[in-house]
């Protein structure tokens, strides 16, 4: 059997990175970016001053690394601008009220938002997850609390750093994504 002509590959036009765009980007574009990721003033300027970076790896070490070198102040500064995850539009107002209540305590507890990284909870459990985890670092002393707080900063702000500059993921440049800022 014969074969019809084949048609010539159809290519994608060459689309900037977003990692290659992050690391051109004018600096105050870059530190907005970086707010998004993690609301600390002096670890977005440390990230964008040490641009370019070479790989996605690079930038997540480095937002690691900065993270760690949060000094208290820069750690209430990125607490501020958190707030809980969003539960399933389908959740039941019980449990609203619930992790309203768990949220309210450890507010009171605390004097910040609890924070926690849910990127690799199914969403079915990112509830229980949060209950939980609430109720566990109440019992925490607030050294103690401050230490588990600026860890869940830090993998809030890796999570977020990897889905808007992931060159292999679509969210970083997909039109419904949120903007930077949002």
């Amino acid at each position: 059997m014969t074969r019809g002509p084949t048609l010539r590959a159809h290519r994608l036009p060459d689309l900037p990175r977003p990692l290659d765009a992050f690391n051109t980007a004018p600096a105050d574009e870059a530190r907005a970016l970086l707010l998004h990721c993690l609301h600390s003033a002096r670890w977005s300027h440390r990230l964008a001053d040490h641009r370019p970076y070479p790989d996605l790896g690079a930038l997540l070490a480095a937002a690691d690394e900065a993270a760690y070198d949060l000094a208290p102040a820069d750690l209430s500064e990125a607490l501020v601008g958190e707030s809980l995850p969003e539960l399933p539009a389908d959740t039941y107002s019980a449990a609203h009220m619930a992790l309203g209540a768990a949220h309210a305590a450890y507010e009171a507890r605390f004097g910040h938002a609890f924070v926690i990284y849910l990127g690799d909870a199914p969403p079915d459990e990112a509830l229980d997850r949060v209950l939980e985890a609430i109720r566990s670092r109440l019992a925490n002393d607030p050294e103690e609390e401050r230490v588990m707080a600026a860890e869940e900063l830090r993998r809030l702000a890796r999570g977020r750093l990897e889905e808007l500059l992931s060159a292999t993921g679509n969210r970083a440049t997909s039109h419904n994504a949120p903007a930077a800022g949002k």
